[in-house]
């Protein structure tokens, strides 16, 4: 399987980050708009993981969880 970009925008249609799907563990890479790493979603154990590798939800795969968090 291929991996596969999708762009996530707001509500006025702005650029804020992508979703790299398509690997063979099921991850999900999340970055922001400049492409620094935000994070992983995980559909096999739905989870969702910031950047340093915390559990942020340990029953949802939501990449928008990632999005605004301050906590470097």
């Amino acid at each position: 399987m291929p991996l596969e970009k999708k762009f996530i925008r707001d509500g006025r249609n702005n650029l804020v980050g992508s979703l790299t799907s398509g690997y063979s563990d099921s991850t999900e890479i999340v970055r922001d708009e400049e492409g620094k790493l935000l994070g992983k979603t995980n559909r096999r154990f739905s989870n969702t993981r910031d950047a340093h590798g915390r559990l942020i939800s340990i029953n949802t795969p939501d990449a928008g969880l990632l999005f605004g968090r301050d906590d470097e």
